[in-house]
């Protein structure tokens, strides 16, 4: 049975959708059946794998609506063993119609349930921000990888994060567990990032993953060619880094 992981944090520009992205990539190269999906309206995870989100015709949006089976809306993608739902812009719009809906929160669970043992991992990349797309991530999910940037504001906001997975798991989904904090942009050369380090692992030790995602131009600019690290340039710190992170996790999971 598939291992449903959100990838979340309601801060932006911390490295979620880089870490959804080249982990799914990481994991398919390790030969592991990926599903990613991408539940963040601005699509970046589908434009980052290489899909022209402007001619997504079925995605997150359908699927969350229950007007299409999740498995119409999968797409394979050039990355080895990578199947995605992509996202469009009108994934915005689902935040308002599913507010009167009943068991609101429960719309992706309900809906990924039938594909869930197809793949090895899903792989949910959330917005940023910490609403009703989120909380179905959270719902559907089986544990939570929090991208934490290793710089001056990092752990702001992050307490709120937590308090939301608390009560998800109160309420919603006892199972939910946090897989790990991930700390990513890291510049060894900086002490601020040292600091931040220093500071997470001695607040959470256990809870953080050993590897560390390091500031990596070539990371920056695979995205822009719709590729992963992997694809772009496996011998780049960035691609080292990921499959590291994704030889962690497999290790966990064992």
């Amino acid at each position: 049975m598939g291992k449903i992981i959100a990838i979340a944090n309601q801060k932006g520009g911390v490295g979620k959708t880089t870490t959804s992205v080249n982990l799914a990539a990481s994991l398919g190269v390790l030969e592991k059946k990926v599903l990613l999906i991408d539940a963040d309206p601005q699509a970046n995870a589908s434009s980052g794998l290489g899909l022209d989100v402007e001619t997504v015709e079925f995605g997150t949006y359908q699927v969350l609506e229950h007007t299409i089976d999740a498995k119409d809306a999968i797409v394979k993608t050039t990355s080895p063993n990578v199947d995605i739902i992509p996202a469009h812009i009108d994934l915005v719009a689902i935040e308002i119609e599913l507010v009167d809906k009943q068991n609101r929160e429960y719309m992706l669970k309900k809906s990924i349930e039938q594909i869930k043992d197809d793949y090895d991992y899903i792989l949910i990349d959330c917005a940023p921000s910490l609403g009703l797309i989120t909380l179905n991530s959270l719902v559907a999910s089986d544990s939570v990888i929090i991208p934490i940037q290793c710089e001056y504001f990092a752990l702001e906001g992050l307490g709120k994060l937590l308090n939301t997975i608390k009560s998800v798991q109160n309420i919603h989904n006892s199972n939910l567990d946090i897989e790990g904090l991930l700390l990513t942009m890291f510049d060894s050369r900086l002490r601020l990032s040292n600091q931040v380090v220093d500071e997470v692992r001695k607040h959470f030790s256990s809870m953080v993953f050993d590897t560390i995602i390091r500031r990596n131009t070539r990371l920056g600019e695979a995205p822009s060619y719709g590729e992963s690290i992997i694809a772009y340039d496996a011998t780049s710190k960035g691609a080292i880094n990921y499959l590291n992170l994704a030889q962690e996790l497999l290790k966990k999971n064992l």
